[in-house]
């Protein structure tokens, strides 16, 4: 047993010394001291030999057990070293790469925008999970039981969870207005908050629509808020966006979470109002519903709404990034494209 001990570790630390990079010791160690190593099957003769013999065979095994972790862990060392050390053929005054720089996506810069503009008018950020329930996602806010949105052909449900009451059945968020009761729900009166993020339609895509896309709610509610007051905050948001005065108009529109409610347009900035594939040729293009919210959505988060009315806008952000850049096809910004995407560092 000492001869067969005493021939391993000659062996062994020969291997050790002759690794020529981490690799390869890597190697070695495990051949010696892995589960199936040589050190390994010496320990499993152990109980196979005389009583008396035991103990020091098995102290004389695991003095080289740890004599050969030793030298492994001292040869990586010495590896490291050399790996380190700058070659004679190294040229010290050559000017090195410049490193890669990276820029945020630019509807993430659009956001932070947003962010800075609404913060300058006293507005909180909120946000919520991606996954919402059919009871926050459309019960309480004033959908109809049968309103098409609910249907799988609009709304990705989740499998295992499409059954059972509205609070049981889950779906990826067709829109972040759900999240704007929750916030109610659990804070006191007035509100002034946002609540960017992406959302989820099950749609076919075009230049103008995507299946996951990025939303950007506000709301206001407050027992003194004229409609005007709306308006007004639009138009602001929108000119400190694009620093220059936006053309903003305003169209009747149903939408069940306002009464009354509108569609909000602006002026096409890809095409200066001409008309082109973006804003269908009309010079307009919708970027955001709104209007005050319903009755039934304000009494769903405890609120009198004899007593608070507000406004609600629903910022389309992949279309105002459109807007910004004059970009004329909406999948171009979800592409994973570097050479599109590197255009904004």
């Amino acid at each position: 047993m000492k001869n067969k001990i005493e021939a391993l570790l000659r062996e062994a630390e020969e291997k050790i010394r002759s690794a020529k990079n981490e690799l390869s010791l890597q190697e070695i160690k495990a051949s010696i001291l892995g589960k199936q190593g040589s050190v390994t099957e010496l320990l499993k003769e152990i109980p196979k030999l005389d009583v008396s013999l035991r103990p020091e065979m098995g102290k004389a095994v695991n003095l080289a057990k740890n004599r050969l972790s030793e030298l492994i862990e001292g040869r990586r060392a010495e590896l490291k070293l050399k790996e380190s050390e700058i070659s004679p053929d190294f040229d010290v005054t050559v000017p090195g790469l410049p490193p890669l720089e990276g820029g945020l996506h630019p509807i993430t810069q659009m956001c932070y925008d947003l962010n800075d503009a609404f913060r300058s008018m006293g507005f909180e950020i909120y946000q919520e999970d991606d996954i919402t329930s059919e009871l926050y996602g459309f019960d309480k806010l004033n959908f109809p039981p049968n309103h098409p949105a609910r249907e799988s052909m609009d709304t990705y449900w989740l499998a295992g969870h499409d059954r059972g009451t509205a609070a049981e059945k889950l779906c990826l968020r067709p829109h972040l207005t759900g999240g704007s009761v929750r916030y109610m729900q659990t804070h006191k009166p007035p509100y002034r908050f946002i609540y960017p993020g992406p959302v989820y339609r099950n749609e076919t895509t075009d230049a103008r629509h995507e299946r996951a896309f990025y939303q950007y709610e506000a709301l206001i509610v407050d027992k003194d808020f004229t409609f005007t007051a709306g308006k007004v905050m639009i138009k602001s948001i929108l000119s400190k966006v694009f620093g220059r005065d936006v053309p903003v108009r305003m169209r009747a529109g149903f939408f069940p979470f306002v009464e009354p409610g509108f569609e909000i347009d602006m002026g096409c900035l890809v095409c200066g109002g001409k008309g082109c594939s973006v804003c269908k040729h009309v010079g307009w293009i919708e970027v955001m519903p709104g209007g005050t919210p319903h009755p039934n959505v304000l009494r769903a988060a405890g609120l009198d709404p004899d007593e608070y009315t507000g406004f609600y806008v629903n910022i389309g952000l992949d279309r105002l990034v459109m807007m910004r850049y004059g970009v004329d096809d909406v999948r171009l910004f979800h592409s994973g494209d570097l050479r599109f995407l590197g255009q904004f560092n």
